[in-house]
């Protein structure tokens, strides 16, 4: 007996290696088929625009697809309902915005908790809003525009990509600390709010910069100013609206998400590539032209950062007295 139970403790170790070795093989493998990268907004907005870059390089670098699916609605909500319902097995990946840190706060109930249901994979550039009007609006600075707003009460229509978006919170932020009387329009993204805008429906709009670029250097429509605390190298000659609003910030960061439970040996995986790409001198000058800066984070230090700005716009939204949406 004691020489069968000799022989089973070597028999059982190596059935305990080889169950490693197959937990550990699709890690290993990955990606082995597309990944699915779902975007919470329209299609040819500034999460759009974005997602879709980083789609192509990190199809490059892992030499399989990352497939681009919008999925819109509810300020994101739908599309990260869906991302998060996924399999955690690393072939759903999610864009993440500043939407998601606002609206754990400004949504009364939501079907899920992006911070608990969520794992953290990387960041992957930090930029700013611009608040912008169509040329036909008489203003050509922040401070005609507030002068504007001061003027006709209620009577100046502002859009963004939908409730708990940055645009919108960078609206509200401006009125919270202007006083200003205008009407938020809310969109299911922002880029068929700059159609109206281009087309002269919408007066005024907050936009990630990204999204409207092309369009402010064209003249298509006129910049006013921009959310980050001081002035972008893409558009030098658009001044910070805290230059005007001493103390007006908003910065802007998007990252990567996969649902909880996704293995970390893929999420390591995950987020060895997507720095990699960071490090890629072709992407960084077009992050650069789209008027922002390449984020390259830990798992843990993005999600230490999406945690900070919870708490961040969750103090914005309770100062601003906004109700909570269900």
């Amino acid at each position: 007996m004691r020489t069968l139970s000799g022989l089973a403790r070597p028999f059982a170790l190596c059935l305990i290696i080889l169950a490693l070795s197959g937990m550990r093989a699709p890690a290993l493998d990955y990606p082995s088929k597309p990944v699915h990268f779902i975007i919470c907004f329209a299609a040819g907005g500034p999460n759009d625009i974005t997602g879709r870059l980083f789609g192509q390089y990190l199809s490059e670098h892992f030499g399989q697809q990352f497939i681009i699916e919008n999925r819109v609605g509810a300020g994101g909500n739908i599309g990260m309902q869906s991302a998060l319902s996924s399999a955690p097995d690393g072939y759903t990946i999610v864009f993440v915005g500043p939407n998601n840190f606002i609206n754990a706060t400004m949504y009364e109930k939501l079907p899920f908790d992006f911070i608990q249901d969520s794992a953290p994979v990387a960041g992957t550039m930090k930029l700013t809003n611009v608040l912008e009007v169509n040329p036909d609006m008489p203003v050509k600075t922040v401070a005609e525009y507030i002068a504007y707003a001061k003027a006709n009460p209620g009577k100046i229509n502002i859009g963004s990509g939908g409730v708990g978006t940055s645009p919108h919170m960078s609206g509200e932020l401006l009125k919270a600390m202007t006083g200003i009387n205008i009407v938020h329009v809310p969109y299911r993204g922002t880029a068929p709010a700059l159609i109206d805008l281009l087309s002269g429906q919408l007066q005024s709009m907050y936009d990630n910069l990204p999204g409207s670029i092309g369009h402010i250097k064209s003249g298509a429509i006129r910049a006013l100013g921009v959310t980050a605390p001081t002035r972008v190298a893409a558009l030098p000659d658009v001044p910070a609206i805290g230059e005007t609003v001493p103390g007006y910030e908003a910065d802007v960061y998007y990252g990567i998400s996969v649902p909880k439970g996704t293995p970390p040996e893929i999420v390591a995986k995950l987020n060895e590539g997507v720095n990699a790409v960071l490090k890629n001198p072709k992407l960084q000058t077009r992050i650069h032209e789209l008027g922002a800066e390449p984020m390259p984070m830990s798992p843990s230090e993005f999600g230490k950062l999406v945690q900070s700005q919870t708490v961040k716009w969750a103090k914005v939204i309770k100062s601003a007295g906004l109700k909570t949406i269900q």
